[in-house]
């Protein structure tokens, strides 16, 4: 990714996270005044010196390869929670992850997801990755319930990483997971990406257990494993909220909480686990026998289905760009946030989904359609293929637009030049001239 413009790069030392998960995490107090000592500082002049310092790191101390001193800045979190001890510093302090989590584990904080929803359904993707409303996430994801490599510092360190979660300070890059194609999008003859029309009005996922290390039954907690129970419960009476049309006819829509099991053969939904990962024996075996297995698919027949799920791993999800490449929709639920995040716009993009997943059933009828009966009465939706076509169009055309290698190669070497002159002795006189 850096071929192409490492010779007009200066000298430097770069700290690449190695791990899926993200690292740094100031306290939001430290933070705070972190920013307020910048701000006394006021407006630099921009320099216009467009060259580096001669002989830049002649007085650098070498590299420390004692891999002990590490212990000094991290601290090792791995298949333990962090939401209280990393999470939560993060957040300001009256906002509700710091004041503590009065709310039922067993029943859904439909408080914690208003701020950045419109009933069910998202309406802030960016206010909807922020924790520090939403408490009850840290039981919902695996990266706070039981992560599998965390290793994290509370210190402000310059620390590369390919996503992070909200309030934590790594510096995003382009992962080289998309750079060098390990997962990609390439229709074949055999696995052909038809016309929006032409798909199954399925929506797909397959996956592993690879959120989070399940230890004493967390993985019920972990949002891969809740996604498969709510596919494929239909014979619960839990409930959903649903959209549905007023009446016969009707332009109006009311929600009406659903049993999964009204909406058994309505909806088409092909959800399911290969293979059971990252878990003790207890917990591998219960995960198996609760939800057992699908085959796993060829990455390129996700092009048959017209609805394409995307969910983190244990950090970000490699999937995501090629389903946005190809003429599907994607439907997206994330705590991590990649370099991208701010080139894309949910609901023109993509279709977000909540972390909780309570608005994954009304968000399908009501593009893929709906004809049931609830609560013995008839409810038809018509489904509204020209407004999900449009969506898995505008994302495709995008993606070709602003998340090409050649965009990967531009945000790099943009962020390269800027951590170039900020390690640079003479930072304030250089500049970038046109």
């Amino acid at each position: 990714m850096m071929l192409p413009f490492a010779q007009w790069l200066p000298d430097m030392d770069l700290a690449f996270n190695l791990n899926d998960e993200c690292r740094v995490a100031v306290p939001w107090a430290d933070a705070q005044a972190m920013r307020r000592a910048g701000e006394k500082a006021g407006n630099l002049a921009i320099g216009k010196d467009t060259r580096w310092s001669q002989d830049r790191a002649a007085g650098w101390d070498p590299v420390d390869v004692d891999e002990s001193a590490a212990t000094v800045y991290f601290e090792d979190l791995q298949y333990n929670s962090s939401f209280k001890s990393y999470g939560t510093p993060l957040c300001p302090p009256g906002s509700r992850a710091r004041q503590g989590q009065p709310w039922d584990a067993h029943v859904l904080c439909y408080s914690c997801a208003r701020p950045h929803s419109h009933g069910p359904f998202i309406r802030n993707w960016t206010l909807a990755g922020d924790f520090c409303h939403q408490p009850d996430l840290s039981s919902l994801h695996g990266f706070f319930l039981s992560p599998s490599s965390f290793t994290g510092t509370r210190k402000l360190m310059p620390i590369f990483s390919q996503s992070k979660v909200h309030g934590y300070n790594d510096i995003l890059y382009p992962s080289a997971w998309n750079y060098v194609d390990r997962v990609k999008y390439a229709p074949t003859k055999a696995d052909p990406d038809s016309s929006f029309e032409k798909k199954q009005r399925t929506l797909l996922w397959r996956g592993s257990t690879t959120e989070g290390v399940s230890v004493v039954g967390t993985w019920k907690g972990m949002v891969r494993e809740r996604l498969v129970h709510l596919a494929n419960n239909f014979s619960s009476s839990d409930t959903v909220p649903l959209l549905v049309p007023t009446g016969q006819g009707s332009t109006g829509y009311r929600y009406r909480n659903t049993r999964l099991a009204d909406l058994r053969g309505a909806l088409d939904l092909d959800i399911g686990i290969v293979d059971v990962a990252r878990c003790g024996d207890k917990d591998c075996v219960d995960q198996e026998e609760t939800y057992g297995f699908k085959p796993p698919l060829n990455f390129q027949e996700h092009w048959k289905y017209k609805y394409l799920f995307d969910l983190d791993g244990a950090a970000f999800s490699g999937r995501f760009l090629p389903f946005l490449q190809s003429r599907s929709l994607p439907f997206k639920a994330a705590l991590f946030r990649e370099w991208s995040d701010s080139r894309l716009s949910a609901w023109l993009h993509f279709v977000p989904q909540d972390l909780r997943l309570h608005d994954v059933h009304s968000t399908l009828a009501y593009f893929a359609g709906l004809h049931s009966t609830i609560d013995g009465s008839k409810v038809k939706m018509e489904a509204h293929n020209d407004q999900a076509e449009f969506i898995a169009e505008q994302g495709r055309a995008w993606a070709a637009k602003v998340l090409r290698k050649e965009d990967m190669e531009i945000y790099t070497f943009r962020l390269l030049l800027e951590w170039g002159r900020l390690t640079d002795d003479r930072r304030d006189e250089i500049g970038f001239q046109m």
